[in-house]
């Protein structure tokens, strides 16, 4: 599971990612510097090199090097494909709870990880960024517009993901291997760094900065970054403000859930619509990446859950500061560790989770379980089996349901003063239009945007509209 927002107790394996593309002069050195890297809760060293087919005799060195080093895995690419495309590559390969990128000149010390380790022991660090411009022992002097150049790209790129980056173009970029893992890099040069820097802040990963030395190149001795690299990672900060391509696909949904979660006016409207029954001591299923919770809290008591690690990870980073919220790990088919929540709330909130599970039924016992006697259930479904298309099978429903269906399930579970509304009929031209018609398995963005712009005039006609909601809202209470 992935360990965001949570600090490293044991001692850690560290995946170094080092893109090599002709540096005969100068691979032997930073070699040695990396495998030279002690610290007392690193217990390996694990160094991935990937030689982006390299002309200059770089390669024969390599091969030497890796055959007399078991902890080096050398992978060479058969064509230059560019520095993006080797991280990409030596990121499959990872294995440790970290990795960080060490570029394979001798512009960066190795050394300086001790101090980039210290957020991921001492505190809830994603991420880490090494920064040249912070205050440290020394970097070299050299090229002042170079200097601007990089300033310029950070202040644009800050402007648009929302950060405080000193430094987003450094190389030293040390991140969780399983968030790392679970990011699309799409870039195949020098673009990949602002790419990953949107994507860390679109997934809201906890960011930390560190100082570090920098002993740079000048062009003479070999440095490949130019004016022309500058204008393209102009282009690559305004393509990834636009572009959401932040998860890889998994068996839960992710990507299109996340698009979901984006529309913030509409999930006012879903937590204005059930803030109502809600009462003080909270237990949220299938909490995502907290869009309702956000708007739920502070309660006296809030406990959110998921079963989608990435957004576990999400929701730890949004307890930061929250004494009163907890954030587990928790199935809604998982009986025995709803047992452990026996009368624990006096609100459960269920919203799109119950039609992902086989057995409802058990599904809602367990919300039962959970329950103080007079607490108070509140479960959304999608409504209308009619409606049942391409975006029910990517978003892994089971079925949708009926007014019968779900009240039968929720007297069978024990519940009475059952309630049903109808929510988001405005939704159903959509749903048809591109579940049905166009039998599509994402919802387009600016659809969406849209919809999330008319969202507070659509409140005050949805109720009018004459047929039924997209969704029904189940309320029901658990008997004295």
């Amino acid at each position: 599971m992935e360990q965001s927002s949570t600090q490293f107790n044991e001692p850690i394996t560290l995946s170094v990612l080092m893109p090599v593309y002709n540096e005969r002069f100068l691979i032997a050195e930073s070699i040695n510097r990396v495998l030279a890297f002690s610290h007392p809760r690193v217990k390996n060293i694990e160094l991935i090199i990937v030689n982006d087919k390299s002309t200059d005799g770089t390669t024969d060195i390599l091969r030497s090097i890796a055959s007399a080093h078991p902890q080096i895995r050398l992978i060479e690419h058969a064509v230059n494909q560019g520095k993006g495309a080797a991280i990409r590559t030596a990121i499959q390969a990872a294995t440790g709870e970290l990795s960080v990128i060490q570029d394979a000149d001798l512009e960066y010390y190795p050394d300086d990880w001790a101090v980039m380790l210290r957020p991921f022991f001492e505190s809830n660090a994603d991420a880490v960024y090494g920064s040249r411009l912070l205050s440290s022992e020394y970097h070299r002097v050299l090229y002042f517009w170079h200097s601007v150049g990089n300033w310029l790209l950070t202040l644009f790129s800050n402007m648009m993901t929302d950060l405080n980056l000193t430094d987003m173009e450094t190389c030293y970029k040390m991140i969780r291997t399983e968030m790392l893992k679970s990011i699309p890099l799409r870039s195949n040069d020098f673009r990949m760094e602002p790419e990953i820097t949107a994507k860390l802040a679109k997934r809201g990963a906890v960011i930390y900065e560190a100082p570090i030395r920098y002993a740079g190149r000048t062009y003479q001795e070999g440095k490949k970054i130019g004016v022309r690299d500058g204008m393209v990672a102009l282009g690559a900060i305004l393509k990834w403000k636009v572009i959401d391509d932040i998860y890889h696909e998994d068996e839960n949904g992710t990507t299109i859930l996340k698009s979901l979660n984006s529309v913030r006016k509409i999930n006012n409207w879903m937590a204005k619509v059930i803030s109502g029954d809600v009462g003080s001591k909270v237990l949220e299923i299938g909490a995502g990446m907290g869009a309702v919770t956000n708007i739920l809290l502070p309660r006296e008591k809030y406990c959110a859950t998921d079963i989608n690690k990435h957004y576990l990870a999400y929701l730890r980073n949004l307890s930061l500061g929250k004494p009163y919220l907890e954030v587990k790990l928790l199935d809604l088919r998982d009986a025995d560790a709803f047992r452990a929540l026996e009368k624990a709330f006096d609100t459960v909130i269920c919203l799109n989770v119950l039609e992902h599970v086989q057995n409802d039924l058990q599904g809602l016992k367990n919300i039962f379980t959970a329950l103080e006697p007079g607490g108070k259930a509140v479960v959304l479904v999608p409504q209308g089996q009619h409606l049942y298309c391409s975006l029910d099978k990517v978003l892994g429903h089971v079925k949708r349901y009926s007014r019968r269906d779900i009240s039968g399930l929720m007297q069978q579970a024990g519940f009475v003063d059952i309630h049903m509304r109808d929510c988001n009929k405005s939704g159903v031209p959509g749903w048809l239009l591109n579940g049905r018609l166009l039998k599509r398995d994402y919802f387009p963005r600016v659809q969406l945007k849209i919809y999330n712009m008319l969202t507070p005039l659509i409140t005050l006609f949805d109720h009018l509209l004459p047929w039924g909601g997209l969704s029904l809202v189940v309320t029901a209470r658990k008997p004295q």
